[in-house]
Order: structure tokens, then C-alpha cells, then sequence
């Protein structure tokens, strides 16, 4: 009975690779490799999906044979597989970028970063590169039936950025640092709006701007509470607080307060099985995400953020300064160039100084120009002119 099993299974996987008369060779390579892949001996199909691409450069199976290794490491599983799969699958786009399964690509490239998170207290490198591929892949593929999904995916990776953020401002707070606390709440509320905990985080900006001895920077993340979380446990407090301080007090819209009661429908179903599960899996809690919209905008290419100044030059407020670019002549000469005169700073008088400055308009760069060195004649006109 076993021999007869054996032989059976024997047949059945040479009926599964039968070549048949006239096939070309790069197509039996790769028939073979994916029937490899298909029953879990990976090694063997890859490498005879790189024995394809060797051998047959120009053949028509090639995008989908660096495909079907990428799919391998992919399918795999395991730090190892998913590290291998992103590196073959940027491969993939970078070689086919018009083909049509580069954005399901691009898209697996984030989720093996997704795969390989880390909870929220622990080592955030793996979340923030799935959100830095998700949000490529939303901006570059628009259409793609996948859209929704990738939407999802980003929600659950920006909610386990926050509760890292969140932990580490609630150190700052009980520590009294209170700036520290001050600019990690700051940052989860620009980042992430869909935090399901981000009334918590408005609320406590709010006491640590008064702990800092400015109330009045606290009114606007007070209406948020109101405006945004409407079913906060923090509602009647925030209220009482824009009343003390004569602020106006804000009121919800319809979608919001819709959105509000659906999300609140959605916490109360997480019994107590499924937050043990939570705390004793390696894996990130992402079963709190909210819905609403996602945030994918950033930072400008070309554009890098300085520090925040206030008036004077001094740190303070949302201003930015932007590194403005610099002219190869100032570098040679050693000067620093004013980006909106054009002059450098030892051409500049001097604030009480009464000289005069007297400038060629016709020719601004003459007073930089080296004097000419005077040639043999002029010297000899020089000896024969007394005589």
C-alpha cells in the first residue's frame, strides 16, 4: 500500500510538469519552478527561476520569473524571507516599472514591513518604513483596486506609531518634562488624527501648555476634543475650561458625531478574549484603529526643515527656515552670500559706519576683479618718459 501511495503521488506530480511537444525551454523552466513553489520547496524554484533568467535573458517569462522569486521569499515568511522579498520586489519595479503587477508589488513591499512590526513600546524602524512604503504606494497608484486596503494597513501602522509616541510623552509627563511632553503630543496630533487615543492626547497638551504657564495656546486643542472626539470622557471638562477662559465653545458636526458612534460600536466589540490575545502575542494591538481619513502629505523634496523661530531668530512657533542654496563662488572665495541681495557679508557696510560705498552699476562684480598685471612696454615708457 505505500509503494502504490508513492507511485501514485509520483504520476501525479509528473502530470503536473508534463512537457509536451514543441514548448520552449524558458517556458518548461519556468513551469517547473513554480510547481516547486507551489508545494513549499522553495530553494529548488528559485533556483531554477534564476537558472531561467541566466540562460534566457530575452525571454518572455522573465518579469514574471523575478516575480515568482520575490512571491517565494514573500510567501516564506520569516524576517529572513520578508527582508529578501523587499529587496526583490524594489527590484521588480525598478526593471518593470509599467508592468501590471507593479503595484500589487510595491504594495507587498509594505506589508513585509508590516509583517515584521514590533509592538508599540518596542523597536519602531519596521513601522515607520511600512509607512513610508504605503504612502508611496498610495501616491503612485491612485487607481489601483488595492487603494482601499493600503488605506487600512496605513491606519493600523500610524495607530502603532502613536501609541509608541503616546507612551513615551506620558514618561515625560510624570517625569515633569514638561516640554519634552509637550512636543511628542504635539507631534501625534499633527501626524496621526485617526489616534483612537487622541483625545487623551489633545487633553493632556492641553495641561501641559498650562503646566508651562500658556492657557491660552491651550483653547484650540480643547475645541478639538469638542469638535473631533464628541464622545470623549473628557468633553465636560474641556467645556468647562473654554467657559472659564470666555472661549467659544464648539459643537460637532453630523459626519463626525456618526463616525464617533460607529467607532465606539467598534471598541465595544472587543470582549476580554481578544485583549488577553493582544497581550500575550508579539504582535502590534492594532484592533483600536479608528476610521477617517488618512494623512499622507509630508515634507516638500528639496525642502529641509531647519528649526522653528519665532520673531527675533529666537525658537518658538510653527515658522520654519528653509536651507537656501548657496553659489560655488562663495564656497571658493570663502564668503557667505545673502540669498535676497546677492552680496557677501565683508562687502556689507557696517550698520554705524558713515563711509560711502561706491558701486558700478554697470558692472557690479568690477570691484572683484584682480588688478591687471602690467606688461614690459608700459615699464619701458616708464624709463623714456623723463628724457
Amino acid at each position: 500500500m505505500p509503494g502504490c501511495l508513492f507511485l501514485y503521488k509520483h504520476r501525479v506530480q509528473n502530470a503536473a510538469t508534463q512537457v509536451t511537444p514543441g514548448d520552449q525551454p524558458d517556458k518548461i523552466l519556468y513551469e517547473k519552478a513554480t510547481h516547486e513553489i507551489d508545494h513549499g520547496r522553495y530553494d529548488v524554484g528559485r533556483l531554477t527561476l534564476q537558472t531561467l533568467i541566466n540562460t534566457y535573458p530575452d525571454s518572455e517569462f522573465l518579469a514574471k520569473a523575478k516575480l515568482a522569486i520575490a512571491d517565494s521569499y514573500y510567501n516564506e515568511g520569516g524576517v529572513s524571507g520578508l527582508t529578501q522579498a523587499d529587496a526583490e520586489y524594489k527590484d521588480f519595479i525598478t526593471f518593470f516599472p509599467t508592468a501590471p503587477e507593479a503595484p500589487e508589488a510595491q504594495y507587498r513591499v509594505a506589508m513585509a514591513h508590516y509583517r515584521m512590526m514590533a509592538k508599540a513600546d518596542r523597536d519602531e524602524t519596521e513601522a515607520r518604513l511600512a509607512e513610508v512604503e504605503l504612502k508611496e504606494f498610495l501616491l503612485k497608484y491612485p487607481d489601483s483596486p488595492t487603494m482601499i486596503k493600503a488605506k487600512a494597513r496605513l491606519r493600523e501602522v500610524q495607530e502603532v506609531l502613536a501609541q509608541g509616541d503616546y507612551l513615551t510623552a506620558n514618561f515625560y509627563m510624570m517625569r515633569g518634562a514638561y516640554p519634552a511632553a509637550k512636543s511628542r503630543y504635539q507631534e501625534i496630533i499633527d501626524k496621526y488624527p485617526n489616534f483612537s487615543r487622541g483625545d487623551e492626547a489633545l487633553w493632556e497638551l492641553g495641561l501641559t501648555l498650562e503646566k508651562l504657564k500658556a492657557p491660552q495656546m491651550a483653547v484650540p486643542y480643547y475645541g478639538q476634543i469638542l469638535r473631533n472626539f464628541p464622545l470623549s470622557p473628557h468633553v465636560e471638562e474641556a467645556r468647562q475650561r473654554l467657559v472659564a477662559m470666555h472661549q467659544a465653545v464648539p459643537r460637532p458636526t453630523k459626519a463626525i458625531l456618526a463616525r464617533a458612534q460607529a467607532d465606539a460600536l467598534h471598541q465595544h466589540r472587543r470582549d476580554l478574549l481578544s485583549k488577553m490575545t493582544g497581550v500575550m502575542s508579539g504582535s502590534p494591538d492594532t484592533s483600536a484603529t479608528l476610521h477617517g481619513p488618512v494623512r499622507i502629505g509630508g515634507p516638500q523634496p528639496g525642502e529641509v526643515e531647519v528649526a522653528k523661530t519665532g520673531p527675533g531668530g529666537a525658537p518658538a512657533g510653527n515658522a520654519t527656515i528653509v536651507a537656501q542654496p548657496v553659489g560655488a563662488g562663495s564656497l571658493s572665495s570663502g564668503k557667505v552670500v545673502d540669498p535676497k541681495t546677492g552680496q557677501t557679508a565683508n562687502d556689507k557696510p557696517a550698520p554705524d559706519s558713515t563711509q560711502t560705498v561706491k558701486t558700478n552699476d554697470q558692472n557690479p562684480s568690477a570691484d572683484d576683479t584682480p588688478p591687471k598685471k602690467k606688461s614690459k612696454l608700459h615699464k619701458l615708457k616708464k624709463l623714456i618718459k623723463p628724457f
